[in-house]
């Protein structure tokens, strides 16, 4: 007589958003990817791999050593060794290709190869900051990094985070005392890698979220020293209204807009944006990318570059918003937007990470078994 039936089926989700994920993905990505989507799917469903962004403001000069100990590698400074071999490469081949001349084509397949790379390899060298120095494992090398610890004055040595990710910061290209805006910057990863170039003259820091900006100032309290912080500016305006707050006046904008996160929505059934009630959250998400994207373009000094990146496989929510941001910034406001060919991060990272090769533009960093990093799409844009 007192016994009552729990009345779970009012309250709990009759299907679990993440088999929700999955079962999107299974019908879009397979179309996307085609063959690849099965081992992309199967890395999305494992642990994911990190790498250590050493902390250039702490004192731990015994990190790198302790690292490499372990078999681990910088691998910021591996690709800008490969680049400086290409160069040196070019060098022999032009000069077998003198020796060459007036009986016929000398030149073998590998020297043409070497000629190709090492004629591309001077941007590489200029698009990528030495002192970013991101620590990983091999592939296949699924060995975990232990917990960061601090210095003397409280910095912590390194800050873990998905090695895929410094990409778009990379691909910003910072320059000694440039203005730069990252408009979507909690919780603070990429924000935090800006800072290791040394080389912003300003940096402001936006995210609408009150909460996760807590995190950013919990991460830059944490890594950064006050003279540091003193440099950076944290807001929380809406990104979208941010040109009207200050158009026209940054060298460089990273934007890495909210997204559907695919790693966290196939793992995680906290914040997952697959939630029923979220259905009309994600299905405007790729608007709310445009806007974002638009208001970062606006906000960019003429001649200065903006970088988009999303943790999403979505062509949706990629290529198809930088083309509509295309359309819309000579239509409405015409500017013209220049899209920079970011190939060369294919050859110099291919060691470290698993390239998409048929993204119509910007690069798409897949997950894999071997070197489960990503996913990560990043498209660079230059404001003319």
């Amino acid at each position: 007589r007192h016994r009552h039936k729990e009345k779970w089926a009012a309250t709990a989700p009759r299907i679990p958003s993440t088999r929700l994920a999955l079962h999107h993905f299974d019908t879009s990505y397979s179309l996307h990817l085609g063959a690849l989507w099965p081992s992309v799917r199967a890395g999305l469903l494992c642990e994911q791999k990190y790498g250590a962004l050493l902390n250039n403001f702490a004192a731990a000069d015994h990190v790198p050593q302790e690292l490499e100990l372990l078999d681990a590698t910088d691998f910021v400074s591996e690709a800008l060794q490969k680049a400086q071999q290409w160069q040196e490469g070019a060098a022999v081949g032009e000069v077998a290709r003198e020796c060459q001349e007036g009986s016929g084509d000398g030149r073998t397949v590998m020297q043409a190869e070497m000629m190709t790379q090492a004629e591309m390899s001077p941007p590489l060298c200029a698009s990528i900051s030495s002192k970013i120095k991101c620590y990983t494992f091999p592939k296949g090398d699924i060995t975990r990094f232990r917990p960061a610890r601090p210095d003397a004055l409280g910095l912590l040595d390194y800050y873990l985070m998905d090695a895929a990710s410094l990409l778009p910061v990379l691909a910003l290209n910072v320059q000694p005392d440039d203005f730069v805006l990252d408009l979507c910057a909690a919780p603070g990863g990429k924000t935090l890698a800006l800072l290791q170039t040394g080389f912003c003259g300003h940096l402001a820091a936006n995210d609408v979220s009150i909460s996760r900006t807590k995190r950013l100032y919990e991460i830059l309290h944490s890594y950064v020293p006050r003279e540091v912080k003193d440099t950076v500016s944290v807001t929380s305006y809406d990104g979208r209204d941010w040109d009207q707050v200050k158009g026209g006046t940054f060298h460089k904008v990273l934007v890495d807009v909210p997204c559907t996160t695919d790693r966290h929505s196939a793992m995680e059934e906290e914040n997952n944006i697959f939630h029923k009630r979220r259905t009309k959250e994600r299905q405007m998400l790729p608007m709310l990318q445009l806007q974002l994207l638009m208001a970062g373009i606006l906000t960019t000094k003429p001649g200065g570059e903006v970088v988009y990146s999303t943790c999403s496989l979505s062509p949706l929510q990629n290529e198809c918003v930088v083309e509509r941001a295309l359309d819309v910034a000579e239509a409405q406001f015409d500017i013209r937007i220049h899209v920079e060919d970011l190939s060369h991060f294919r050859m110099l990272f291919q060691d470290t990470f698993s390239f998409f090769s048929d993204c119509r533009l910007g690069e798409l960093v897949l997950p894999h078994l071997t070197a489960n990093f990503g996913p990560m799409y990043f498209c660079k844009l230059r404001r003319m």
